[in-house]
Formats: C-alpha cells, sequence, structure tokens
C-alpha cells in the first residue's frame, strides 16, 4: 500500500532538478502520466545524465509500490539442456549424446518438488532447453508429478520457445495459434500456473539472424503469451541485451511487449473504468494506450490489474537480462556495464507504463547491484533460486543460492520494506516452511 509518506517521497523526486535539460519535456511527461515515445526512449539512451533517468524511473516505482520490494523463496530446475538449438550467445545448451548433456527422468523431478516443499518454496521455475527426443507426454507427467509431490507449489515453466517446440513434436505446429493454445491447454491441466518470460532475446529480425537464426521470431513469442493470457496464465517478459543489437533495438522491443499489454489489459481498463491514452505504437499507427504508472489523481480505482480483477492473464513483469559473453560463441564481445545495465532497467520501468512490476534479477545482475537497482526502478528480487544453470555470473559452479534473511538484508539496507509474494504477486505470510497466501 502506498502511504502518505511515499507519496510525498514521490513528490520529492518529481520536482528534483534535472540536469540535462533535453530531458525536461520527457521529465514533464514521467510528471503528467503520459506514454513515452521512441524518440523519448533514444534520448534516455543517449543523455550523460543517468541520474535524472534513474531519478525518473524511482518516481515511478514508488508511485506503484511506495517503500514495498519483493522476493520469494523459489527453486529453479533446468530439467536438460539437450537443445535441436545452437544460438551464438548460449553456453547453456549441449547436443544429445555429447559431454554434458543431461535430462531430468519425472522421477527425478519429483524428487526435486519434494525438496523445494521441504524448503518452504512457493514457487518452481521450470526450463530447459528444446530437446528433440522427449515427447509431449514427457512434460504433461513432469506437471502432474509436481503437482502430486507439492500441490501448493506454483508451476511456473517454459519459454515461449519451449511451447512452440512442443506444438511441432506433437504434430500441433501446422496448427499456428490454435495449435499453440492446445499445447497451453494440455500444459495448464496438468498442473502449469504461469509462464516465464525467457526466449523473447531481442525483438529484432536482423539480430535473430546473426544471434539465434532457427529460434522463433517476435510474433510467435508473443502469440505463445497472447495465448496464454487468453487461458488466464499470467507470464512475464524479458530482454537480454548487450551482444549485437544496438539500443534502437531495445526500444522497439520494449515497445512490442508494451502494445500487447495494451490489448491484453483493454477489457481489464474498461471494466475499471480506466481511462486510456492516445498513443503511436512503434509502426507509427495509433493506439490505445493504458497508462498505470501516472500521478495517483489518475486514477479513482486500483491502477494494477490482479487474477481476481482482470478477466484473463497478463505480463507482470519485465525483467532485463544482460549477457555473458563468456564460453559461447560470442565471448569476444564485452558484457554490458554496471552502468549500463542501471540505464537499460531505468528505461525498462519508464517505457513500460503498464507493467506492474520490473525486476532486478539478482542472480544475473548480482546482489548488489540488484539491490541498487531497487532505488532505480525495479520493485522485485526474485528468489532464493538455489540451482541457475543458464548463466553463471561469477565462477563455475551453477549453485547459486541466497538466503530469505540476505534477500531481506539487502532490500532493508536499500530503504525498502521487504515482502514475500507467490508467483502472482500476492503477499505470503509465513510460519516457517509452512505458507500461505495473505488474505
Amino acid at each position: 500500500m502506498v502511504t502518505t509518506a511515499d507519496r510525498q517521497s514521490v513528490a520529492r523526486a518529481s520536482n528534483a532538478r534535472v540536469r540535462d535539460p533535453d530531458l525536461e519535456p520527457i521529465a514533464e511527461k514521467v510528471r503528467r502520466g503520459e506514454r513515452l515515445t521512441t524518440e523519448d526512449g533514444l534520448a534516455l539512451y543517449e543523455t550523460p545524465d543517468l541520474w535524472t533517468v534513474c531519478a525518473l524511473a524511482n518516481v515511478v516505482r514508488r508511485r506503484l509500490h511506495g517503500d514495498v520490494a519483493y522476493y520469494n523463496v523459489n527453486r529453479h530446475l533446468n530439467y536438460s539442456n539437450v537443445c535441436a538449438l545452437s544460438c551464438s550467445f548460449c553456453a547453456f545448451y549441449r547436443k544429445a549424446g555429447a559431454d554434458g548433456a543431461y535430462e531430468y527422468s519425472v522421477e527425478e523431478v519429483r524428487a526435486e518438488a519434494l525438496a523445494a516443499r521441504e524448503a518452504g518454496a512457493t514457487e518452481m521455475h521450470i526450463v530447459g532447453g528444446l530437446h528433440p527426443y522427449l515427447p509431449l507426454s514427457y512434460y504433461t507427467e513432469m506437471l502432474a508429478a509436481i503437482r502430486e509431490a507439492a500441490p501448493e507449489i506454483h508451476i511456473k515453466a517454459f519459454t515461449a520457445v519451449e511451447i512452440v517446440h512442443l506444438a511441432r513434436v506433437a504434430k500441433r505446429g501446422r496448427d499456428g495459434y490454435e495449435g499453440i493454445k492446445s499445447i497451453l491447454a494440455d500444459l495448464s491441466e496438468a498442473g502449469l500456473g504461469s509462464l516465464p518470460g525467457g526466449g523473447a532475446e531481442v525483438f529484432d529480425d536482423r539480430v535473430h539472424d546473426e544471434a539465434y537464426k532457427g529460434k522463433i521470431r517476435a510474433g510467435q513469442w508473443l502469440d505463445v503469451h497472447r495465448a496464454a493470457h487468453e487461458l488466464g496464465l499470467n507470464s512475464n517478459a524479458t530482454m537480454l541485451y548487450g551482444h549485437i543489437e544496438e539500443r534502437a533495438d531495445r526500444i522497439r522491443h520494449l515497445e512490442m511487449l508494451r502494445e500487447q499489454q495494451d490489448r491484453t489489459l483493454a477489457a481489464w481498463a474498461d471494466d475499471g473504468g480506466l481511462r486510456v491514452q492516445t498513443a503511436r505504437g512503434h509502426d507509427g499507427r495509433e493506439t490505445n494506450a493504458v497508462v498505470l504508472t501516472g500521478p495517483d489523481e489518475q486514477y479513482t480505482g486500483p491502477r494494477l490489474p490482479t487474477p481476481e480483477t482482470s478477466r484473463t492473464g497478463y505480463f507482470q513483469t519485465i525483467i532485463p537480462l544482460p549477457f555473458f559473453p563468456d564460453d559461447s560463441a560470442l565471448e569476444h564481445l564485452p558484457s554490458p556495464t554496471g552502468m549500463e545495465n542501471l540505464r537499460t532497467l531505468a528505461i525498462s520501468r519508464l517505457m513500460l507504463d503498464n507493467f506492474p512490476h520490473v525486476k532486478a534479477f539478482w542472480i544475473m545482475q548480482g546482489l548488489e547491484l540488484a539491490q541498487f537497482m531497487l532505488q532505480n526502478g525495479a520493485d522485485d528480487l526474485d528468489g532464493t533460486v538455489v540451482w541457475y544453470d543458464i548463466t553463471k555470473l561469477t565462477g563455475p559452479t551453477t549453485h547459486q543460492e541466497t538466503s530469505v534473511r540476505d534477500l531481506q538484508r539487502a532490500i532493508r539496507d536499500a530503504g525498502f520494506r521487504p515482502v514475500e509474494r507467490d508467483t502472482l504477486y500476492r503477499p505470503v505470510q509465513r510460519d516457517g516452511k509452512a505458507w500461505r497466501v495473505a488474505t
């Protein structure tokens, strides 16, 4: 809940001096709660006044969440690193039979679910490679095994790339959108609760063809999430940046996510009497904009959708992910700097005015930088994680775990109030390992 003190903090931040006069029109839009344009996004990237970019993102962040910062108790499971693709940015995949290739059995997945339950986890986050030989039944049996072993745990699983792959495996690829939707329906019936945001990379054909040719393009990725939303499943979105893309590509990526969220939230906004704005999309066409990040006086009711108030699922969170070149085919490229990471997250918060949350994923940002990002647009650090096999920020091990105490301390040291959440951003009340969604 946003308090009077929070509103005073927003007012002070909104009135802070803008050092770069070119940013004053953008700052005024943020103060008024107006949608930013492509040109605004590029100006935020090019300005030397990073302080103002971050300060504006903090205004928006505090309007939405006050002094709250979220974390969760979760477990990641990468069920297989065998993949039919060979994306040049990826150091995770292996070909079938190669050294280091692995795949979990359903019983091994069940054991992981029991361990997660014993640890008090509220979520299992499950993704893997595009295994060329595993049938659809493997995935539905995996979900059913988790649901049987730990029925209270929310299963967030399978990127859009995996969903399209499963449609092909099940010979529904020719059915297009309906085939994708039927796969999601089968997975949902087996226990799937929501989708993570992986596989988006950057929505640009040039970048796609050079860095991850063979992977699904923007249209299919967006279609998977649209189908999930229509079935009532929430999802996240990512942007992998800092490799061969340009900053303009990042802005376009954010705009395409924003425009799909506009369409997704249209019915929710109409139900709540939320006034929509008229804006220009990434292709120059006029669009109806559902803006959630304006000043309080623009909203007569709740400004954020919830699973209880929305007729459909929706995008919950944007997760900007910096590229790590080590051991990939692009290892000759430098990683993005900490300042570039901070700027990109702040711009994501400002451009995605219809996304409720922005996550500083501590596994890929580092806990110290993620902590600082809470003051510059982010409201979520993710969770305890334990094993994360996709990317290693430092060192040779994939055992990347932090404790609830460390997450809470990082949040408090950054000046915020830690709130444990479940996958759907509902506050959690906990008594040791036992937990329930707060009422």
